[in-house]
């Protein structure tokens, strides 16, 4: 009894938010450079390292009894940028293991929302060291887990809107379209999350960048997303170009996309999807190349020559998931294309447009 008395007098004191951050560093530059030692050794300075960086989650994160320390947290977030500790964490996430990992995941999710003196360091820090978002793009070309582990810190990263340009400007948005459609299922559905976080969270960013870049990105968006033989890709791919186009600060790129004929053809095949989701995420894109009021000659005729099919097939038209304003909708479509008429001479019908009900 006395003994544990006495043990517990000489019990450490624990590590400040500083000195947490200092040791994690230490431990990192160690275990990353270390050749030499003992296997021991490199064991006890990894559980010391886990230690550490569940240690200071707990500063961030408070402990489940007690919410975190604002002082405590502002002071690890000023160290954690201080010296890079940071990157270095970033760069060693591949070195530890599962439950570390998930840790330090967390810890650098937090650090990017945390404000000192009102303002969020982790963007000017990111601004100044854009290699490092360049290695996070990088990761869904790594193998294993670690390409969800950079994926989640990089959705985290562009939250920050001068991050997001800079992805956007960047060669990897090109790579997106291959990403999206990995063989591992979950790489590709984290793939999937982040290119929609990219093109759906900073409005006024996503407008600059599909008008500079409408051509070549809706021909690659089209072609290898819109048209996949993946249901998994065409359903996502649907859905998001949806959330694009009926974002207001995309009126502009709408008008062009809708007034597009081939654009066109590409949904009222999609209409045909036998998977009843894909066929309603269509619909709400499929209407507003019906509403468009200032439809070229070439989308009236041919929604004119596929008049007939077009209204048996949304006569029929309807899906778990209809609700009021799919009626609505569905109602007003209908309603539009019987008053059309052919503005010049008649479109030969084309047979891949349409709609097989």
């Amino acid at each position: 009894m006395k003994k544990d008395v006495m043990k517990g007098l000489f019990k450490p004191k624990p590590l400040t938010p500083v000195e947490l951050v200092r040791h994690a560093r230490e431990l990192v530059i160690f275990l990353d450079t270390k050749t030499g030692g003992g296997t021991r050794e490199n064991n006890n300075n990894n559980k010391h390292l886990s230690k550490t960086i569940l240690d200071i989650r707990t500063v961030l994160y408070g402990n489940g009894e007690s919410e975190p320390n604002p002082d405590a947290c502002s002071q690890l977030t000023q160290e954690f940028f201080k010296d890079d500790t940071f990157r270095l964490l970033i760069l060693f996430l591949p070195n530890l293991n599962v439950g570390a990992r998930q840790d330090a995941t967390h810890v650098i999710t937090n650090l990017q929302r945390q404000r000192v003196n009102s303002q969020l360091i982790a963007s000017h820090y990111l601004e100044q060291n854009l290699d490092l978002v360049d290695i996070l793009m990088h990761g869904y070309e790594k193998d294993g887990d670690i390409a969800l582990t950079y994926g989640a810190v990089a959705r985290e990263c562009i939250r920050h809107q001068s991050i997001a340009r800079h992805v956007l400007e960047s060669e990897y948005m090109k790579k997106f379209f291959d990403y999206v459609q990995m063989p591992n299922f979950e790489v590709a559905s984290d793939a999937v999350a982040t290119f929609k976080e990219l093109l759906t969270r900073h409005k006024s960013t996503v407008a600059e960048f599909l008008s500079k870049n409408y051509d070549w990105f809706f021909k690659e968006y089209n072609s290898q997303l819109l048209e996949s033989t993946s249901y998994f890709t065409r359903r996502h791919a649907i859905k998001l170009l949806g959330d694009m186009l009926l974002d207001r600060s995309n009126s502009a790129v709408m008008v062009r996309y809708v007034s597009s004929l081939d654009n066109m053809v590409i949904l009222m095949n999609l209409l045909r999807d036998s998977n009843k989701t894909i066929q309603l995420e269509t619909f709400n894109v499929f209407k507003l190349f019906v509403a468009n009021q200032n439809k070229p000659p070439v989308v009236v005729s041919i929604l004119v020559t596929n008049k007939h099919k077009l209204l048996q097939f949304l006569s029929n038209f309807n899906t778990d998931k209809a609700d009021e304003q799919f009626q609505a909708d569905r109602q007003q479509v209908i309603s539009e294309i019987i008053t059309l008429q052919h503005k010049v001479h008649p479109c030969t019908s084309l047979d891949n447009c349409e709609v097989q009900c």
